[in-house]
């Protein structure tokens, strides 16, 4: 589920509010699914999340004038990706697992934000690009 927004005081609080209402909508989920098949593995499964753990990103030389952010929400399980830079860019984000597999792809405009839910756990490549030239590579793992 992405949604795209423009970045302002008033949407960010928006966009923070509507992270914590589709975290509870996934947890009332897992709940309901947990009351259907009460067995030992389904409620391992329905009790786990996964979260997290770490983002590095390496700025590519020669484009410090754009300002890329991705950050966890408060409970590590949902993603945002912000950017500034030139007017009128666009901006995509793409993330590969580790054989090299596309497994999220996602757009937006300069001085939006997205929120990527749903990662699945493992370890992703990423990288930014603008105009079809790499801003921002890095790595992230979610456990």
């Amino acid at each position: 589920m992405n949604k795209t927004v423009p970045r302002t005081k008033k949407s960010l609080t928006r966009l923070k509010r509507l992270a914590a209402l589709g975290l509870l909508l996934m947890t009332m989920t897992a709940g309901a699914s947990y009351a259907s098949e009460n067995t030992p593995e389904s409620r391992k499964e329905a009790s786990r999340k996964d979260t997290i753990l770490s983002i590095r990103m390496n700025r590519t030389s020669g484009n410090k004038k754009y300002k890329i952010r991705l950050y966890p929400d408060a409970k590590k399980q949902v993603l945002f990706f912000s950017a500034n830079g030139g007017t009128q860019n666009i901006y995509q984000l793409y993330m590969f697992d580790m054989d090299g597999k596309l497994v999220n792809q996602t757009s937006i405009r300069n001085h939006e934000t997205t929120v990527l839910t749903n990662l699945s756990e493992g370890n992703y490549l990423i990288e930014v690009f603008s105009n079809d030239q790499r801003i921002v590579n890095g790595q992230m793992t979610v456990n």
